[in-house]
Formats: C-alpha cells, sequence, structure tokens
C-alpha cells in the first residue's frame, strides 16, 4: 500500500514538473508575444503614422511652391520669391531626410529618391526671370514646365501615402493576431493551472481508496 502512494506521488510529482515546465513556456512565448506587440504598435506610429505626417507637410509646401511659379500668391514680393522657393525646398528636403530614417519598403525607396531627385534637380530655380520678367511676362512654358514637375512629385507623394494606409493595415491587422493569440494563451494558462489544482489533490494529498476505509 506504501509503495502503490509512493508511486502517486512520485507521478505527481511527474507530472507537476511537466505542468511547470509548460507555465513557464508559456510565459516565455507570452513575453515574446509582448514584445512582438510593441514592436507592431511602434512601427504603426513611427514608419507609418509619423510618416504620413511628413507627407501631409510636404504636401503643403509643395503648394506653396506652386503658388509662387503660377504668381498666384497677391501681393508678394516677386523678388523674394526665389528666396521662398528656395527655403520651402530645404524644409521639404529636411522632411525628406526624417522620412528616409525610417524603415522603408523597396517601392517606397524608389518612391523617395524620385521625388528627392525632383526637388533638387528639377525645381531647382537659380533665377526668377526663368519664370518672370517686367518686358516679356510670366515665361508660360517654362511655368508649364515647373507645373508638370511638381505634378509628378505629388504623384509621388500620393503614392507614399497610398502605401502607409496599406502597410498600416497590414501592422494592425498583425497587432490584432498577436493580441488575439495572447487571449488564448491566457485561457491555455487557466486550464494548466485547474490541472496542476487537480492534480495536487489526487496525487499528493488525497488518500487511497483503502486507507480512507482502514481508517
Amino acid at each position: 500500500m506504501a509503495i502503490s502512494y509512493k508511486k502517486r506521488k512520485i507521478t505527481g510529482f511527474l507530472i507537476i514538473g511537466v505542468l511547470v515546465v509548460m507555465l513557464y513556456g508559456k510565459n516565455l512565448l507570452e513575453r515574446q508575444s509582448f514584445r512582438n506587440v510593441s514592436s507592431t504598435l511602434s512601427d504603426v506610429y513611427e514608419d507609418r503614422l509619423l510618416v504620413e505626417s511628413y507627407i501631409f507637410k510636404i504636401s503643403e509646401k509643395l503648394f506653396t511652391i506652386q503658388k509662387l511659379v503660377d504668381h498666384c500668391t497677391i501681393n508678394f514680393d516677386y523678388s523674394k520669391a526665389v528666396l521662398e522657393i528656395s527655403k520651402e525646398e530645404q524644409e521639404i528636403l529636411k522632411l525628406v531626410s526624417a522620412f528616409e530614417a525610417t524603415e522603408l519598403k523597396e517601392q517606397e525607396a524608389t518612391l523617395l529618391a524620385d521625388f528627392k531627385r525632383i526637388i533638387e534637380k528639377d525645381l531647382s530655380i537659380k533665377s526668377y526671370q526663368l519664370l518672370y520678367n517686367d518686358s516679356t511676362g510670366v515665361n508660360e512654358s517654362q511655368v508649364k514646365v515647373y507645373d508638370q514637375k511638381i505634378a509628378r512629385a505629388q504623384q509621388d507623394l500620393e503614392k507614399l501615402s497610398s502605401i502607409q494606409l496599406q502597410e498600416g493595415e497590414k501592422l494592425v491587422s498583425k497587432a490584432k493576431t498577436l493580441i488575439n493569440r495572447s487571449q488564448i494563451w491566457a485561457q491555455f494558462e487557466v486550464a494548466l493551472l485547474l490541472i496542476f489544482v487537480l492534480v495536487i489533490y489526487i496525487y499528493i494529498f488525497k488518500k487511497p481508496v483503502q486507507e480512507e476505509f482502514a481508517d
């Protein structure tokens, strides 16, 4: 009888050991899952939401440049237009540098490089005389060229913005999957704890039936 009860206790301790290992493994997996969720949410903010704000600011500045090129600003001192355009372009390039520092997809890198080249090369106006002078007025052909370049830059921005939306949706979906998985692991942990309690009771504390009758 004593040997049988001793075997039960040994079996119980072995089962408890296995359950403890499973609980430890589950906790390790849950910690990794938590880190993944944190990383994913960080990516959503740093590489998508923050970048979308860069795109919005760049778009605003690009619109300002277009107004200056198209002579749409009323009562503006056009002698300072080139300086104003250059200032807006430099601020755009600063935002582009911040954009480049994020984790870029291949398509993003290509579009951003094309946009940067347009700003640095195609829209760099050395002299406002290219656009306007007092004797001939507006150089419509040159303005049209600049408008085309600005339109292409704007298309790049729209495509980049679309990528942020698509990638953001993917990251949010990934975060939801990880959170759902964590909830499943939590339910699994509760089940293991219940089994743990039952094993302790049956194999450690519960006396054999024969022993109970003997008492």
